[in-house]
């Protein structure tokens, strides 16, 4: 059985994530504690709330190099859910200007709407339009519906971008780099094919 850790940061719906963990078979522990960390098969940083603070309290537990050591040394399986995501990039917005993990290159932008009948933050499902195959994607239909929960979203390089939705403008829904993904997409609260996104990505593990 594969051990995932989703990373307890005192930000988000980390209970949430771990049950859908498990319910796809693999033993979900949810802690802060860099020992497990690093003894984790793979890892998730979900988190809802600002990029600021999440990285203020990354850093408060100590918990920055840990997970750039496991990432980008190690090379283990990352999966970032929604804030997770934008503290995969290399700078955020949200909260005021700070540097994020830097884990794929980026930078996290709120969303500019040209209309005031398009309402920020972006709640609802929305489909997710496949840019390139990838593990991540197995059995998962191109235009998959996924829920969504956000006002801010992820700017990298096209290299990057696995799956993209449009809301505002076309932004990147699902990034990767190596064994590194982010999800902009809420999988613990998408149903069969977010427990099948989880499921995928614990494979990888």
């Amino acid at each position: 059985m594969k051990h995932v850790v989703v990373i307890d940061y005192g930000i988000g719906n980390v209970d949430s994530v771990c049950r859908a963990v498990s319910r796809c078979g693999a033993h979900g522990v949810v802690t802060d504690a860099p020992e497990a960390i690093m003894n984790a098969d793979g890892l998730i940083l979900p988190g809802v709330g600002s990029f600021a603070e999440g990285m203020a309290q990354l850093e408060k537990r100590g918990l920055i190099s840990v997970l750039k050591q496991k990432a980008q040394e190690e090379k283990a399986p990352f999966l970032g859910i929604c804030l997770g995501m934008h503290l995969m990039a290399s700078v955020g917005t949200e909260g005021g200007v700070a540097q994020g993990l830097d884990l794929i290159h980026g930078r996290v932008v709120k969303f500019s709407p040209d209309s005031n009948k398009i309402k920020i933050p972006h709640i609802g499902w929305n489909d997710v339009k496949w840019r390139r195959r990838d593990p991540i994607l197995c059995d998962i239909p191109d235009h998959t519906d996924f829920y969504f929960v956000h006002s801010y979203h992820f700017q990298c390089d096209e290299a990057y971008i696995v799956g993209t939705s449009s809301y505002c403008c076309d932004f990147a829904s699902v990034i990767a780099h190596g064994k590194c993904y982010g999800t902009q997409f809420h999988p613990e609260k998408s149903q069969r094919m977010g427990l099948r996104f989880l499921k995928n990505f614990i494979e990888l593990c």
